[in-house]
């Protein structure tokens, strides 16, 4: 392999790189003007609704004729579609934990308020924190909630006005909570909820039958959006429907959904019946999932979609796969765990592994370099642990690496280092069969052969940044332990762009050039960025080839341009990869030459006395 081959796949990652800048950098802007919004609008830290006071419900439009009445094998909680105007204020009861605060609505038994304690919208300390879970009143409807289906059409089941009763005034880690409703009919509905000390709650649903006649009904568990969430649209990750069913990990995009519901004329956009799995609402850091208490339980889940007034309304749902039919002093229900919180490595691990939750760490969007993306997450964590500071533990983990793969660039930079001294021959070869291309590179190949140099061991240090580059994007984006990570100086959050910018002086002009376009955007760390790349460049042999040379020339000039909106914590990585290669390749390089001048200096070895007075033995056939 040449000169060309090099250039090929220095080409094509160049390629790759633009390629993927170019697909994500509107989304990367809108992503950054939508956290700038946030930090301008930013109110003081807000509270969880308070117990007991009341919620104004704002009606949600009713189909013509009234709400529909339930039939067996309905949809889970498509009863529960309208609230009615009129009523009395709700009751709420307090939910709090170390990690969420919030409140539950006796009205309809819904989860419907709940805010993460310790993560705000924005990295100033006295901004919102997130809220994850909103009511009905809220422009963004987001709650979860359990109810029961009557299948046999004539037995009364709590409705989204139900005003349910409890046994306390408060859901804790010590103190469980139990919601009761007598229907009048001989059936008394319970729902008893529990907590832990982090995002996961349990649901235990029953329905105890005193009547002297079977009753038939169906509970359900269900997480619903009654508007389509902001997404960030970035291709690498994905925000949406997902779960894990049947072993397999089943996303869809709201898109998707969408349109499959509406081929399917108002039908699930997915419906599976499986023994465990989970299912919920994925956003970038955010996640709510359902999934059976127990893991051995046969359950039917759905996504669904349906337009309601106008707007876009998204469910999840898990029931039994069948409906259950309660016989005269029995009791049946449904057990299931809702997770509501932030979708932390460690904590989703734990869940998988205690509970049995399959793929739950999936919920992560680590993509197909699952396999490395997943390991550069713990082993960065890990030095986080030591160092304290991400930024630290990303330059550090960039050491090790560099460490783990010496030897192998070191027969990468040797063989570099040699081309570089063959350059003048090289070029020699090309000038003096400049006519005959065929056999210029003929020569050229005998060059290398009787010089031992490879040239096409000097793509390896290029080609190894690309999957290490891929996955340590992957660990900046996508995990949320990076997010709002301070490294030092003005890098406040590694998982958002430099702030800075070269074209306002960093600063010192009060304007923002990117309003003008977004390429007016070049930062501290990329300019250094770029510089190290193009010290490096220099290091290396030049390219006999006028083009190729000029290309490599650029080559700092694009990165420094195609790096500048990536998160900072990446351009940092790159920065510092770059002075250690400068470092390993001179070292390695001046260790080269050494040897070579060593070598050339020793005297040539002497032929033995008795080799040089041996006659020469006589032809054949001669005497």
């Amino acid at each position: 392999m040449d000169q060309k081959r090099l250039l090929a796949a220095i080409a094509l990652s160049v390629g790759i790189l633009l390629l993927f800048d170019l697909w994500n950098r509107p989304q990367r802007e809108a992503e950054q003007r939508r956290q700038a919004e946030i930090a301008a609008q930013a109110p003081a830290t807000p509270g969880a609704i308070a117990p007991g006071v009341p919620v104004a419900q704002a009606p949600v439009p009713v189909p013509a004729g009234g709400a529909p009445l339930a039939q067996p094998g309905a949809a889970p909680g498509s009863t529960l579609a309208a609230v009615t105007p009129g009523l009395p204020p709700e009751q709420r009861i307090r939910l709090e934990n170390p990690r969420l605060q919030g409140s539950i609505s006796l009205r309809g038994a819904r989860l419907d308020d709940a805010i993460l304690r310790g993560y705000r919208e924005t990295v100033r300390p006295d901004s919102a924190l997130v809220r994850l879970l909103a009511p009905r009143s809220d422009a963004n409807p987001y709650f979860a909630q359990w109810g029961w289906t009557a299948a046999d059409g004539r037995t009364q089941v709590p409705g989204p006005d139900t005003d349910w009763t409890a046994d306390g005034n408060s859901l804790t880690p010590t103190t469980p909570l139990t919601l009761r409703w007598d229907n009048g009919q001989g059936q008394e509905f319970t729902i008893r909820l529990g907590i832990d000390e982090d995002f996961m709650l349990t649901a235990e649903q029953s329905v105890r039958n005193a009547s002297a006649e079977p009753v038939q009904v169906l509970p359900w568990a269900r997480v619903r959006r009654e508007r389509t969430p902001p997404t960030a649209g970035f291709f690498i990750l994905h925000e949406g429907f997902t779960g894990v069913l049947g072993g397999r990990l089943t996303e869809w995009s709201y898109s998707d959904a969408k349109s499959e519901a509406e081929r399917r004329r108002g039908g699930p956009a997915m419906e599976q019946e499986t023994t465990g799995g989970w299912i919920g609402f994925t956003d970038k850091y955010w996640l709510t999932a359902l999934t059976p208490m127990d893991q051995a339980t046969q359950i039917r889940s759905a996504y669904r979609h349906s337009a309601e007034g106008g707007q876009d309304r998204w469910q999840v749902d898990m029931a039994p796969p069948a409906v259950q039919t309660v016989a005269p002093g029995a009791v049946a229900g449904l057990a299931t765990r809702l997770f509501a919180g932030a979708k932390e490595v460690r904590l989703l691990d734990g869940y998988a592994d205690n509970l049995g939750i399959e793929g739950f760490d999936k919920a992560i969007d680590f993509g197909w370099f699952y396999w490395i993306t997943k390991p550069f997450f713990y082993a960065i964590d890990w030095l986080f642990g030591i160092f304290g500071n991400f930024g630290v533990a990303i330059l550090v983990f960039t050491l090790g690496l560099k460490l783990a793969f010496f030897p192998l660039a070191s027969k990468a930079y040797t063989s570099m280092a040699r081309m570089k001294v063959l350059a003048p021959k090289m070029t020699e070869v090309r000038e003096r069969y400049k006519d005959d291309p065929a056999k210029a590179q003929a020569e050229m190949m005998a060059l290398y052969r009787s010089e031992k140099v490879n040239p096409a061991s000097g793509c390896l240090p290029i080609l190894l940044q690309i999957p290490v580059f891929f996955a340590l994007y992957k660990v900046l984006f996508v995990t949320i332990e990076m997010r709002h990570a301070p490294f030092f100086g003005w890098i406040r959050d590694l998982s958002a762009p430099d702030p800075t910018n070269l074209f306002n002086l960093f600063g010192i002009l009060p304007y923002d050039p990117t309003q003008l376009s977004s390429f007016l955007h070049m930062p501290a760390w990329a300019i250094a960025m770029g510089i190290t790349m193009w010290l490096q460049f220099k290091l290396n042999p030049t390219p006999p080839d006028p083009i190729q040379a000029k290309i490599f020339a650029w080559m700092p000039l694009i990165f420094t341009f195609m790096l500048a909106s990536f998160p900072a914590g990446l351009v940092i990585y790159w920065t510092w990869n770059n002075l250690l290669s400068i470092a390993q390749q001179y070292y390695i390089m001046r260790t080269d030459k050494k040897r070579q001048a060593r070598a050339a200096a020793a005297p040539a070895p002497a032929k033995p006395a008795a080799a040089i007075a041996a006659p020469k033995p006589a032809p054949k056939g001669k005497k």
